[in-house]
């Protein structure tokens, strides 16, 4: 009989695990990949060129963030799977190999399975990265040929972080052989939890203390507008994130105990296949199920704001540039004379243009104290606009009754649109002051920014108040803002081309929808690109951590589908508690991670002048939708172990 060496054992032990280690591979090579597609973004150089360098700087940050993420997972599935392998850790032990031995084996065994998925990843992609070229350049509206070079350096700075992940994993193999006795990796698998009676005072004052911690963070988050923003912040994420872990390792641990009591230990199969794992096993998925669902809201908030910003772009710079192109004496010396030479070079590259001139009464003007945020000065320069200018420029604008005003100002309307209208405000000058009431805040602005808070009142009253605050001594002073619009949208950027061109030959400076418009694009459809990958990495690893744990009492439970299988129950039978377990493991982490984060979504809608509402929901179902794929995945995997168990 030929002795077995050390590397046959390595090859009869990957044979032999081949089964529980297919996701496991998948999902590092998909680490791999996504690392290696960002590592080669990074180093492209036509991302680099598209932005300047700044793209290459956002995939570096991006790229520590999924390493941490893919490190976190790696390590943590790795845990799993040694406890799944402690009894034949153990009988290796048992039949003469020293520690040593079986930790080199180990080790042997962790670099050639890390070694083929970074051999697999890199190679595939290699084979993908034109497609996420494409996607990002196309998120960010670029259209033109691209390129995608070989990288050398990416493939470098991916296997250097990749050896550094398959080294913690070797330590974490060392510790695990060294610190466990024999008798421990026996028995580890074994080890579980005994479900104690709960003290029924302590566990409803710490579950309805979870509740209230968690209410009491939805009801801070609607309110951090002030001041005290930072700290807000912060006592919101402590709150539900303590309150969270209270609700599953106190009010969902009472809950299920009730309910057993009320049955008096009579459960039922189904009862007996989805309560009493859970609760001989609460205490360690407390842990799990409370980071990954704080984690789930995080990454959804994550999600659900950066496509909100992307999919509003276009009607948020509309809102702050109501006109294609303005000229005025805040942005330039003589607008008068720069809109001129705008409008002749229009004419001579045969672009359409509607051209208006709005007068804009400049006065200065103070909020009553104590009306506005205490992150607000009090104090604004006031751009007070005539309503019958605005429309014959072609602006669709509500018509304020007279004597009031609406108040437009894109800057700072995520802090004047929870002030309760009406309000006053007092216009002044050197000379004279008025109280007027603002009868509304509107959204965006009624004129591209040109330097104050704007104020639109009906004609007959700005007449008025010109009279009133306009003198040579007044300091106060009309400005003149000359208005272009360019209605065929696929002459506009040819057009902001001219106005850019026109700037930098007057050493002048000023800014147009175009050009605000694909600013934003470009910045957006980047931050969707990184957060939506990043989003698919936490998914998957959250994800196939569940599974292995799933997996791993599915192998512990094996026995007792069997003897149920013997005693005439079908698989149908037995799956239909093992659905009601995996509802829970998968349901109720998603259930509150999609309303920690919809809270989380409303409290940060305030950046927002546009209703959100639309696309938040659309990055949530996409997500949920793919988190579920697991649950399936896993109910899968038990009824394969439920058929195979008799």
């Amino acid at each position: 009989m030929t002795a077995l060496t050390l590397f046959d054992l390595v090859i009869r032990s990957m044979r032999k695990n081949i089964k529980h280690y297919y996701l496991y591979f998948f999902a590092l090579i998909f680490s791999v990949v996504l690392y290696f597609v960002f590592a080669t973004l990074q180093h492209d150089p036509a991302v680099v060129a598209q932005s300047g360098g700044s793209m290459g700087s956002a995939f570096t940050v991006a790229g520590i963030l999924l390493l941490f993420i893919a490190g976190i997972f790696v390590v943590y599935a790795n845990a799993i799977f040694l406890r799944r392998r402690s009894r034949e850790i153990g009988l290796y032990q048992l039949i003469g190999l020293t520690k040593g031995s079986v930790s080199r084996l180990l080790i042997i065994e962790n670099t050639l399975l890390s070694a083929g998925a970074l051999a697999i990843g890199i190679g595939a992609g290699i084979l993908v990265s034109r497609v996420f070229l494409l996607l990002l350049m196309k998120l960010i509206g670029f259209e033109g040929f691209i390129e995608v070079t070989f990288s050398v350096a990416a493939v470098v700075q991916t296997v250097i972080v990749f050896l550094g992940i398959i080294i913690l994993t070797s330590i974490q193999m060392l510790v695990a052989v060294y610190r466990n006795t024999l008798l421990g990796l026996f028995n580890a698998e074994k080890t579980g939890e005994h479900p104690k009676k709960p003290k029924a005072f302590r566990s409803a004052f710490l579950a309805i203390l979870g509740m209230a911690l968690i209410a009491f963070g939805y009801w801070l988050s609607g309110r951090m507008l002030n001041a005290l923003l930072f700290i807000n912040m912060i006592a919101v994420l402590t709150t539900t994130i303590l309150g969270t872990y209270l609700l599953f390792r106190v009010a969902i641990s009472w809950l299920l105990y009730q309910i057993r009591k009320r049955k008096q230990g009579h459960l039922g199969l189904y009862n007996s296949l989805s309560l009493a794992p859970l609760m001989h096993r609460m205490k360690g998925n407390a842990n799990s199920l409370t980071i990954i669902t704080v984690l789930s809201a995080m990454t959804l908030t994550m999600l659900a704001g950066v496509y909100s910003l992307y999919y509003s772009t276009e009607k948020e710079t509309r809102l702050v540039y109501p006109f294609d192109f303005t000229f005025d004496d805040f942005w330039y010396e003589d607008g008068q004379d720069a809109s001129a030479k705008f409008v002749s070079e229009l004419d001579k590259q045969n672009i359409e243009y509607t051209y208006s001139t709005i007068e804009t009464l400049k006065v200065d003007g103070q909020f009553e104290e104590g009306s506005v945020s205490a992150l607000l000065s009090d104090y604004f320069g006031a751009s007070i606009i005539s309503e019958e200018q605005l429309q014959q420029a072609g602006v669709d604008i509500e018509i304020p009754n007279s004597d009031t005003a609406y108040l437009y100002d894109a800057g700072i309307y995520w802090l004047l649109k929870t002030m309760e209208v009406p309000f006053d405000v007092k216009l002044s000058n050197t000379e004279k002051e008025l109280q007027l009431e603002v009868a509304k805040v509107n959204e965006g602005n009624a004129l591209n920014p040109s330097g104050g808070t704007q104020l639109v009142v009906k004609d007959a009253f700005y007449q008025e108040l010109k009279e009133l605050f306009l003198n040579d001594k007044s300091g106060s002073h009309i400005t003149i803002t000359n208005t272009i619009n360019v209605p065929d949208r696929d002459q506009l950027a040819d057009a902001s081309a001219i106005f850019h061109r026109i700037n930098e030959e007057n050493d002048q400076f000023g800014y147009d929808y175009y050009s605000q418009y694909v600013f934003g694009m470009e910045n957006y459809g980047l931050l969707i690109f990184i957060s939506g990958f990043l989003g698919l990495v936490f998914l998957i690893s959250t994800g196939s951590i569940l599974y292995f744990k799933q997996m791993t009492e599915a192998e512990q439970e094996k026995s007792s589908y069997a003897t149920l299988r013997q005693l005439g129950f079908t698989v149908q039978d037995i799956m239909r508690g093992i659905v009601r377990k995996q509802v829970f493991v998968f349901g109720l982490p998603l259930l509150i991670g999609l309303l920690h984060s919809i809270f989380a979504i409303k409290a940060a809608s305030f950046i927002f002048m546009s209703d959100i509402t639309l696309p938040a929901s659309i990055a949530m179902g996409f997500y949920a939708l793919i988190y579920l794929v697991f649950a399936f995945l896993t109910v899968g995997y038990y009824r394969k172990t439920v058929k195979a168990a008799l």
